[in-house]
Formats: C-alpha cells, structure tokens, sequence
C-alpha cells in the first residue's frame, strides 16, 4: 500500500500524462492541417507515447492497492505560429514531465517508498530520451528555418518514426 499523499500525486501524474497525449494530439492535427504528415505522424506516435506512460501509472496505482482517481484534462493550445514554436513548446512541456517525475522520486525517497522509487526509474530514464528527442528536433528545425526544402525533408524523416508500446515490467 501507498501513502495518502503518493497516491494523489501518481493520480495527478496520470492526467499529466493524458493532457501530454491531448497535447501532442493537438500538434498532430495542427500539422495535418498544414499537410506536414511526417510531423502529424511524430506527434501521434508521441501521443500514443503518453497514453501509454498515463496506464502504466494507473496499472501501477491499481497494483500497490492504491485507488485510480481521474482528474480533469484541461484542453491544450491549438493555434501555433510555426514549426519552430511547437518544437520549442514539445521541449518545455518534456522538461515540466521532467520535473513532475523528479518531484515524484523525491517524495519516494522521502517517505522510503522503494517500491515506487524503483517504478519511477523507468519514467527518469524515459524522460532523458523524450528531452535529447525534443532538443535535437528543434535544433533541426532551427538549423532550416522556414526554408520549405528543409521542412519537407525534415517531415519525411518525421514520417519513418513508427510507435513502439513501453518495454517496461511494471506496466
């Protein structure tokens, strides 16, 4: 069994992780728009992403004998000015994950959860490789500019990212 105070927090983690999902569905449908499908096809992927990591904590909850309590999904941004804005907007969102995670571990440490610390340290690894990810997309994106030739080729290359569901034993 969890604390009181652990449980709300992984509960609150959960509609972190869905609004991430609603976040990049949104992005997703801002570059279908745009007919940048390769983009349309990342965002989706990292929605399917986020969905996933929301489960894993949900199953998790479930499993210590915690109880799932939903919060509310707030709707995300879905007006964006350029590409170069929703690469920089994809990296704060990955750092404010990052920061939810890290918050998450220390309240482990602090209340010497080891079961939940050894679960969180999936999700610090995961968060490290969603921040590179992001970094290097934007400085890609920053590296083209609006030059169409290099979004085009950057949209194909967005296009090859094909959705892989979590190798984690927790999940």
């Amino acid at each position: 069994m969890i604390s009181q105070k652990m449980q709300q927090k992984l509960n609150e983690q959960i509609t972190k992780e869905f609004y991430s999902a609603y976040l990049y569905l949104s992005m997703e449908a801002y570059f279908a728009s745009q007919n940048l499908n390769g983009f349309a096809n990342y965002f989706r992927v990292q929605a399917q992403e986020e969905r996933d990591h929301a489960m894993m904590f949900f199953n998790y909850i479930n499993h210590v004998g915690g109880r799932v309590i939903l919060g509310q999904i707030d709707a995300p941004q879905t007006d964006f000015s350029s590409l170069e804005e929703v690469m920089k907007m994809t990296l704060d969102h990955e750092q404010f994950v990052t920061r939810s995670i890290y918050d998450l571990v220390d309240l482990a440490i602090e209340e010497r959860d080891h079961k939940t610390n050894a679960f969180l340290q999936w999700f610090v690894t995961e968060q490290a490789e969603e921040e590179a990810s992001a970094e290097n997309n934007l400085h890609k994106v920053k590296l083209v500019g609006t030059d169409g030739r290099g979004i085009l080729m950057l949209d194909a290359e967005m296009a090859q990212r094909v959705y892989t569901p979590p190798a984690n034993p927790n999940a």
